[in-house]
């Protein structure tokens, strides 16, 4: 459950020359504390205080996030057991990070959690380990890790005293989308007809129209109670607590696949999805009563017998909430509902007004049949999170990018009357808001093309798998190809020599071997060298070259920056390839090391077993430094030849850095 620790990193914007020379950052200090709610039960608490301006992530991100999330682990004696899930006790702060184009939560100031446990005898022990990467407006530290160990001799432990919780993000995203699938519901065969049908049955009331627009009010308010009520179980029975396991695990992203392809079966009109008639029928019987329990049967009515049409969709909102937050799924089905019982209560008031409403028809299974292509397209997306996380290779980015074209492009034909499924009626003509969706789509199609070839389609990254599962990239066939190109030359004895990965000008070629880890890690624009300290050293002994580290993460935004901003400009790029070795060392990859390899860090005591601690503890012991990006240029006895350098996205500075580098190693020989 914890391997989303892949995503990581969040870092800075302008990080200032003063942080070469800083001290190691700790803004965050933690604080453990119990207190015994009752016989042999306690609340163990855990307090981050936080310093200005940083902060620290929540314990669950929304999907695409690339920071890392606040991660608790226990481990305790046989008699200890833990109640519920860790709960927060602090206000979480939710913001949308505009570089990964997604939403981040976060804490500031403090964040404070506590854990329930129940123990059988005094001298049972809980060891807590927690796991968490803060930010500021300037920097990222790499993942730290706090342990603390509880014991239970005492006979009472004083408790912090910790704020009521909260759980008051910002879900007005959420809403809209909510609110927007209510009144696509509205527009579906089995909902949109029965507005006259239901809103006569507020005519009945005669003159009396206060009584009529009463009744009108409970029916719509009965409406929106129904519909949040299911929003209400799903957040008690699923919430926060399941997040992790929901986002991650094979098992439910394959079954919301599931879910999702078959209700697009059933609004393609393969089968109908009806509740027993016994139901129905009760809840009309009551409706037939009158007064306010009639409005509020009446309005239930309406929601079962428009179970066919409205659960495909009522089933995709609570599928999307179902890993947020306790209150996504109640907002959900509020902006669902509101959507929903809008032309009924409106109707309901001014039943005079029905004569003008669109008479229905063919368009409305068109509705349905449409919802169905967008549901097959959107299902796609959590079997490719189960592709990901256990690394099936069947949903690579090519192939995924395949089917959304096949599904839109059926679609678009579909819009235009050539494709008919068993309820859909002739399509004769083209109406002016049909063409105009099927440009729309068919827009979508042609933009989505290029993707085939190697297109970043920056508008879907959200959606879509990651570039390095792409099978065919056109721009990395070229650039493999021009290697290959270059690296076949005439010496001057007219012999070809064949192009190796590394081409040697040293005599001790034997020491620039294959780059470890090359199989999961690799540099931007083509870029070779090496994602392990010792063996770039030796490379760069053999090669008489300087020594470029760059330390960097999976996750780190202004690392892709410097990448994107700097690195890509041809004379960067030259003077790396031709005048340097260079060693990226990941400070955040969770690959483990050999058991060999395994260390206890004189730094901070803690054992290193993974690429990403082994290399985050080197940064901290060697350069007293522990944020990214941060480049340092050595030569072969590992003294640095200029001052390192940080986030900064001048191009001139960074070639004068890179040349600095050059002209004092050769200074050197």
């Amino acid at each position: 459950m914890r391997r989303k620790i892949g995503k990581l990193l969040l870092l800075a914007v302008f990080l200032l020359p003063l942080t070469i020379h800083a001290q190691v950052l700790e803004p965050v200090k933690w604080s453990f504390s119990k207190k015994e709610l009752e016989q042999n039960k306690y609340e163990l608490t855990f307090k981050a205080e936080i310093e200005k301006n940083w902060h620290l992530y929540d314990l669950t991100l929304p999907e695409g996030n690339i920071s890392l999330p606040t991660v608790f682990t226990f481990k305790n004696s046989d008699g200890v057991e833990l109640i519920d899930s860790i709960q927060r006790k602090s206000e979480v702060l939710e913001e949308m990070d505009e570089l990964a184009g997604v939403m981040t939560r976060y804490y500031a100031n403090e964040a404070v959690f506590s854990q329930v446990v129940e123990i059988s005898e005094p001298e049972d022990t809980v060891k807590v380990s927690v796991e968490f990467m803060v930010c500021d407006d300037e920097q990222c530290l790499p993942p730290t890790e706090e342990t603390h160990e509880y014991t239970f001799t005492e006979d009472k432990a004083q408790g912090a005293a910790t704020p009521a919780k909260k759980d008051d993000s910002s879900l007005i995203g959420f809403f809209l989308l909510a609110f927007v699938g209510g009144l696509l519901a509205i527009l579906t065969p089995c909902v949109f007809p029965m507005i006259p049908m239901t809103v006569s049955f507020f005519m009945h009331s005669g003159d009396n129209k206060a009584k009529s627009k009463f009744q009108a009010t409970v029916f719509g308010l009965s409406i929106i109670g129904i519909y949040t009520i299911i929003g209400t179980i799903v957040a008690i029975t699923l919430g926060p607590s399941f997040a992790n396991w929901l986002s991650t695990h094979w098992l439910p992203n394959i079954l919301f696949f599931v879910i999702f392809w078959f209700f697009a079966a059933s609004f393609f009109g393969m089968f109908e999805l009806t509740l027993p008639s016994w139901m129905v029928n009760k809840s009309d019987k009551q409706a037939d009563k009158g007064g306010v329990g009639g409005a509020f049967f009446m309005a239930l009515t309406l929601v079962l017998v428009s179970f066919s049409c409205t659960a495909p969709i009522v089933g995709t909102i609570l599928v999307e909430s179902a890993g947020g937050q306790v209150l996504k799924p109640i907002t959900g089905m509020l902006g669902f509902a509101l959507a929903f019982a809008l032309p009924f209560g409106f109707f309901a008031f001014f039943p005079r007004l029905l004569s003008n409403m669109p008479k229905s028809g063919g368009w409305l299974n068109s509705v349905k049949v449409i919802l169905g292509f967008i549901e097959l397209a959107l299902g796609l997306k959590f079997l490719s999170v189960a592709d990901m996380t256990y690394h099936w290779g069947l949903l690579d980015r090519d192939i995924y990018i395949a089917l959304w074209i096949v599904i839109f492009s059926l679609m678009g034909f579909y819009l235009l009357g050539k494709i008919r499924f068993a309820h859909d009626s002739e399509v004769k003509h083209i109406s002016v808001p049909r063409l105009l969706l099927v440009i729309v789509t068919f827009t979508f199609v042609v933009y989505m093309i290029p993707g085939l070839w190697g297109a970043p389609l920056k508008a879907l990254s959200g959606y879509l798998p990651p570039m390095k599962t792409h099978d065919f990239d056109v721009q990395r066939v070229v650039r493999d190809n021009v290697k290959l190109y270059a690296g076949s030359v005439q010496n001057t004895n007219g012999q070809n020599q064949q192009n190796n990965m590394f081409q040697m000008s040293g005599t001790n070629s034997e020491a620039c071997e294959d780059p470890k880890y090359a199989d999961f890690l690799e540099l931007p624009h083509g870029l070779e060298g090496y994602f392990d300290y010792e063996q770039g050293m030796a490379c760069a002994k053999a090669q008489n070259k300087p020594v470029f580290i760059d330390f960097t993460g999976h996750g780190c935004v202004n690392c892709r920056e410097m990448e994107a901003n700097v690195w890509s400009d041809p004379r960067v790029q030259k003077i790396l390839r031709d005048e340097y070795v260079i060693i990226a060392l990941y400070v955040d990859d969770k690959k483990k090391l050999p058991e060999e390899d395994w260390y206890t860090s004189e730094y901070d005591g803690k054992l290193k077993n993974t690429i990403g601690k082994k290399y985050a503890d080197f940064q901290i012991s060697r350069f007293n430094v522990n944020a990214q990006p941060y480049y340092v240029l050595l030569d072969h006895d590992e003294e640095m030849l200029t001052e390192p350098r940080a986030y900064n996205l001048d191009v001139e500075a960074f070639i004068d850095f890179l040349e600095t580098g050059i002209k004092n190693f050769k200074s050197k020989q």
